[in-house]
């Protein structure tokens, strides 16, 4: 893939710095005036040009790290793999980067800091180039313009306005390389794929079936991140086609995926697939949203396929349920990391599944007092609009919430007629025998 470098007048592009947030501007300018090589870099330049607001804004510059960290007061240099700089303004953070040099073989003096395993693997990339080279080292077309704050110019040395007009997602590159240096960018693929609705190019997704299998070298805790990346950021549904379609899917998670290839498969994927429509519903709405309640669901189904082994043999539905989600869980984390703030919700909203049914006496006023009842009471109904249970109970709990004091008492009562409330609510009481009186 080889392009001529275009650089493109103010005149002529669409961008204007009024779309940029001012602490973006305010570390443009802090590094122009202190002699620095200052550019906005990648989605937001693509997200203004594909229509959309950007919401993240990434600079490159030709200043170290180091010097980055002494221009700003309220800054931080992290990473180790991959060193930037953290500019805090108040809740917002400016991500500074400095320009990468091309990993190249004929160049012993850019290999001192270029790391790698056998496979291919980059584990450390902090060689200082050219801004030609830090376009060339990125991942995709669409991710690789520059926008220069001297003189308002954007930088194009791949082809990404024609690929950002056209709607296409091209890898730079040779493509089995790229993602053997960092398999992130097959789902990265996919994530962009999902979030622009924009199309795969041919050459950049063909190889990414064969080298899936390559997700497993990469650490659990960051494929966490790209999990929410993938399923908290509105486009979930479309994420989740994206990577099936890929092959991707089953390498993070691959006990849910030999379930949805079972005998409730459909089940399964209508339960899932209403869960992210929800998710993206309240992102929408900007409500709230836990990884709690996606991974609840994920894992769900490889729950109920463990679960039938621990009944028979005798444990009791809350033991089994809870021996089924250890399992389920001690698997899971060697390809996605939960951390335990979102593991302990998960066990809760499923134990609740258990006792949402017993609802005589008192007992369903003390559930909705559970600070998990709300995404149980939720979960719930995903259960009964995929079908998995017989629709009925998700009702009752949704007119329980509705009702005053009187209302609820009635509603307790009925269960009582009706021979409800749970496998307990008719249970017959047994007399006490009389207590045996200590010898004097």
């Amino acid at each position: 893939m080889t392009f001529e470098p275009r650089i493109i007048p103010r005149d002529q592009h669409s961008i204007s710095r009024k779309q940029f947030s001012r602490a973006a501007l305010d570390v443009l300018y802090g590094l122009h005036k202190a002699g620095f090589q200052a550019y906005l870099v990648g989605g937001c330049l693509r997200d203004i040009l594909s229509g959309r607001d950007p919401k993240d804004f990434d600079v490159a510059t030709d200043a170290t790290p180091e010097q980055v960290n002494r221009i700003f007061k309220r800054s931080r240099i992290i990473g180790r793999r991959f060193q930037i700089v953290h500019v805090r303004f108040g809740r917002e953070v400016i991500e500074v980067s400095t320009f990468r040099a091309m990993n190249t073989d004929d160049n012993p003096d850019k290999q001192q800091h270029h790391a790698h395993e056998e496979t291919g693997l980059v584990l450390r990339d902090n060689t200082w180039g050219s801004i030609e080279e830090d376009a060339l080292r990125r991942d995709f077309t669409i991710n690789a313009l520059y926008y220069n704050i001297a003189d308002f110019t954007l930088h194009d040395f791949v082809g990404s306005v024609d690929d950002i007009d056209d709607r296409i997602i091209h890898l730079i590159g040779d493509p089995q390389q790229r993602y053997r240096e960092d398999p992130v960018r097959m789902l990265r693929a996919a994530r962009f794929a999902a979030k622009l609705d924009f199309d795969i190019a041919a050459d950049t997704a063909d190889p990414i079936p064969d080298m899936a299998e390559l997700l497993l070298q990469v650490p659990p805790a960051r494929l966490f991140d790209e999990v929410l990346k993938l399923f908290l950021s509105g486009h979930a549904r479309q994420s989740y086609e994206q990577l099936q379609q890929l092959g991707l899917f089953a390498f993070l998670f691959p006990e849910t995926q030999r379930a949805l290839q079972g005998e409730q498969g459909a089940i399964w994927e209508s339960m899932l697939l209403a869960a992210m429509d929800n998710t993206d519903a309240r992102l929408a709405r900007n409500k709230p949203v836990t990884p709690a309640f996606i991974y609840a669901v994920l894992l769900w189904p490889v729950i109920q396929s463990r679960l039938p082994r621990y009944l028979s043999s005798g444990l009791p539905p809350a033991q089994a349920l809870h021996k089924a989600a250890t399992q389920a869980l001690n698997q899971q984390v060697k390809h996605t990391a939960i951390p335990r703030r979102f593991s302990t919700v998960m066990r809760e909203m499923w134990e609740l599944q258990l006792r949402l049914d017993k609802r005589a006496g008192k007992r369903a006023d003390a559930l909705m007092e559970h600070p998990r009842f709300r995404a149980a009471y939720d979960f719930l109904l995903l259960r009964e609009q995929a079908g998995e249970i017989d629709p009925g109970l998700g009702d009752w709990w949704t007119r329980y919430q509705e009702q005053d004091e009187p209302g609820r008492r009635d509603m307790i009562g009925q269960l009582g007629n009706q021979g409800g409330g749970g496998k307990n609510g008719n249970r017959r009481r047994r007399r006490r025998r009389p207590r045996r009186q200590p010898d004097q």
